[in-house]
């Protein structure tokens, strides 16, 4: 009997103990949620540590809350932490709306906080916006273009840099495009009026025009921002795009027509080449016609068709014929005609 209640009796102080341990370890953060008005149990605080849940983050945000008004439930905050969400930033985004007054609830912010995971923005930063615009520089520097360029009519470019004043709207925040699109809406606006214009000088003239009509084509549709005001902060005047083009232009006719004749020489060659072969051929069947005469004659003889006088005769014709050929040729080195008197030696 002696043994088992010693047993009880070390085991309530091991109990008691324990007990003191958790109670300590507990009793700061939940002092400070009492004294602040915002009372969070122990038993509550225990089980947020099992559920591996940072107690004294929840205690701290419900506190925040507390104070500014606003009374949130350690189980949403508790929830919004498990879904992946920041507790202290959306809080005191909540906060900062109200002071605003912007209409925003817990559960909103919380979808801002979440849809800005990765993004490198924050809720605290999307509620400050709306509160405070910020300007975006259009084109945005680190996108490696410090302009952005449009043609004119007239073919000259014109190099422009804006500056886009915009204010986060919180209803269209989840879901709708974020900088990235505002920036090549009004790129695309900017590019778009000075392709319209006439000339450079009118740009150069009215940069106004450019945000008037960037402004009526409702940029922000669909976006998580408004569009307050777009401000040209540079106008430039580039090179002649359009003589460029034409002196390409005129090049590239240049080497068109070079090339044709080219092909035309090249067809006049061959054709050339087809003549001289074709008079070969037919000098070659001269040739052919000529050595048929000497066999024709031997022919005729073996025929008795023609007789040896025929034949001499036929021999003294061609050598007659032959001087007259060389008699009415002019001789060489001759100022005179043939058969004529010859020059007049003094």
């Amino acid at each position: 009997m002696e043994n088992i209640g010693t047993i009880i009796l070390i085991g309530g102080l091991v109990l008691l103990v324990v007990i003191a341990i958790i109670f300590f370890a507990f009793f700061s953060v939940w002092l400070r949620a009492w004294l602040a008005g915002a009372y969070v149990s122990i038993p509550n605080l225990i089980a947020m540590r099992i559920r591996q849940v940072p107690y004294g983050v929840v205690v701290d945000a419900r506190i925040t809350a507390k104070k500014a008004g606003m009374e949130l439930t350690t189980d949403e905050l508790e929830a919004h932490y498990l879904a992946g969400g920041s507790l202290i930033p959306t809080v005191q985004s909540l906060i900062t709306a109200l002071k605003a007054g912007i209409p925003l609830d817990f559960t909103r912010a919380c979808a801002i906080d979440l849809a800005t995971r990765g993004t490198g923005k924050s809720v605290l930063e999307a509620v400050r916006t709306s509160v405070d615009p910020k300007v975006i520089d259009c084109p945005n520097p680190s996108g490696g273009r410090s302009t952005i360029d449009g043609v004119a009519k007239d073919g000259i470019q014109v190099k422009v840099r804006a500056r886009v004043t915009v204010r986060t709207n919180l209803d269209r925040f989840v879901g709708g495009a974020k900088e990235e699109t505002i920036i090549a809406r009004v790129g695309e606006g900017i590019v778009t009026t000075i392709g319209s214009a006439d000339t450079y000088k009118f740009v150069l003239e009215s940069p106004d025009s450019i945000s008037k009509v960037v402004l009526q084509r409702g940029l922000d549709v669909g976006t998580a921002f408004e569009i307050l005001s777009i401000d040209i902060a540079d106008v430039d005047v580039g090179e002649n795009v359009g003589a460029q083009l034409q002196e390409a232009q005129a090049e590239a006719n240049k080497n068109m027509a070079q090339a044709q004749a080219e092909i035309r020489r090249a067809a006049a060659v061959a054709q050339e080449q087809e003549m001289k072969a074709r008079v070969q051929e037919m000098q070659a069947k001269v040739v052919e016609a000529q050595a048929q005469v000497p066999l024709a004659i031997a022919q005729a003889f073996r025929e008795g068709n023609i007789g040896v006088m025929d034949y001499q005769r036929y021999l003294n014709i061609q050598s007659d014929t032959d001087m007259r050929k060389s008699i009415s040729k002019p001789e060489e080195g001759a100022g005179g005609t043939s058969g004529g008197p010859g020059p007049i030696k003094k």
